[in-house]
């Protein structure tokens, strides 16, 4: 039973971050249907319906009778202060965060030595949409992904591949909590900066301390425990 509360929980935490992360549903959108919806997560119609359930009681959806499940009409990222995110949610992150101080530091050492100009021009170009974004009070989730995970990718590990899904959840709990707690994201941008001043240098050691530094800010400013 735990464990069904549990999967509900963390299903109802996917739906919550494509609605308020990734603008994928959006004020008076509709879901797709609970079969399409449950094989897209995964999930069985019973732990997808709790979820829904979940975000209905958050005033985040609403069921219509006869015509589906929609997201609020007046629901807008205000909405956040009136949520009660479980638990989990954070102390997810904190696990989540570990693991980013543990291993990104050393992949920004080797990404520094190892990727190609083509590489760091592409990573340089995330790094200015991730700026511009931010400045415009704009959704900035995918693409700090994608810059993390393109740093990753230039280390030319063959096993890389499978800390990528960790990043991406890492990036999208950080960015729901920024959201909720209300905390400046203004720190991601000179930290980036920071970041790829070293990398451009190819400069390893110094793309190593600038990683660790943006993962101790962020484990700091989030109030996470490690």
């Amino acid at each position: 039973m735990d464990n069904k509360k549990r999967l509900s929980d963390d299903i109802a935490e996917v739906l919550l971050s494509q609605i308020v992360v990734e603008k994928k549903y959006l004020p008076g959108d509709k879901l797709p249907n609970e079969i399409d919806l449950s094989k897209e997560l995964g999930v069985s119609r019973i732990t997808l319906r709790e979820a829904i359930r979940i975000l209905v009681t958050r005033h985040v959806l609403e069921i219509k009778r006869g015509k589906g499940t929609f997201v609020r009409e007046d629901y807008n990222d205000h909405t956040l202060d009136r949520l009660n995110i479980p638990p989990e949610v954070k102390m997810g992150a904190d696990d989540l965060y570990e693991i980013r101080l543990i291993f990104e530091p050393e992949i920004a050492y080797y990404a520094t030595l190892r990727a190609t100009d083509k590489e760091l021009e592409r990573i340089n170009t995330l790094k200015n949409e991730i700026e511009e974004r931010i400045l415009n009070k704009k959704d900035y989730a995918k693409q700090e992904t994608l810059f993390h995970c393109s740093i990753a990718q230039a280390t030319h590990n063959e096993f890389m591949s499978r800390l990528e899904p960790v990043l991406q959840e890492a990036i999208k709990k950080g960015v729901i909590l920024y959201e909720y707690e209300h905390i400046s994201n203004k720190d991601i941008i000179s930290d980036n900066k920071m970041i790829m001043e070293f990398m451009n240098a190819r400069n390893a050691e110094g793309a190593k301390s600038a990683m660790r530094i943006h993962i101790l800010r962020a484990i700091n400013q989030l109030k996470l425990e490690k």
